[in-house]
C-alpha cells in the first residue's frame, strides 16, 4: 500500500453549507388546549390532535388522520365520552370521569370551542 491521500468527498454529498443547515426546531404555532382527566384516563386536544391516554397507555390520533371527533356525555351523566373517527373508519373510544359533576359543563363549553377552533367544518 502507498501512502495516499484521503479520497475527497464528491461534490453534492457531505453536511449542507451553513447558510442551508436546518435550524433548531420551531416550536409549533400556540393555540387554544382542552384537557380532561380522571385517575386513570385523559383526553387532550391541541394544535397537534386528540391524544387519550387510557390506564398509562397513550394513543395520539394528528389531525391529518382525524375524520372526526364526538363527545357525548355518559348516560348516567358522570363522565365525557369522547370518540375519534380514524380516515380508514375505525373509531376509537375515551372515557373520562367528571369529579364533582359540575365539571362536565365546563368541558363540554371548551372542547366544543377548542374543536371548532382546529376543525371548523366538523
Amino acid at each position: 500500500m502507498t501512502d495516499q491521500p484521503p479520497a475527497s468527498t464528491p461534490p453534492g454529498f457531505g453536511p449542507p453549507p451553513r447558510q442551508y443547515a436546518p435550524g433548531p426546531p420551531q416550536p409549533s404555532a400556540p393555540g387554544p388546549e382542552f384537557l380532561a382527566v380522571d385517575k386513570r384516563n385523559s383526553v387532550v386536544v391541541d394544535a397537534s390532535g386528540v391524544a387519550f391516554e387510557m390506564y398509562e397507555i397513550t394513543v395520539d390520533f394528528p389531525w391529518p388522520e382525524i375524520r372526526s371527533v364526538h363527545y357525548k356525555a355518559s348516560p348516567n351523566g358522570k363522565a365525557l365520552m369522547v370518540a375519534v373517527v380514524h380516515l380508514d373508519g375505525r373509531v376509537y373510544e375515551c372515557v373520562v370521569n367528571a369529579k364533582p359533576r359540575e365539571l362536565l359543563r365546563g368541558w363540554f363549553a371548551q372542547l366544543a370551542w377548542v374543536l371548532g377552533y382546529y376543525r371548523p367544518m366538523g
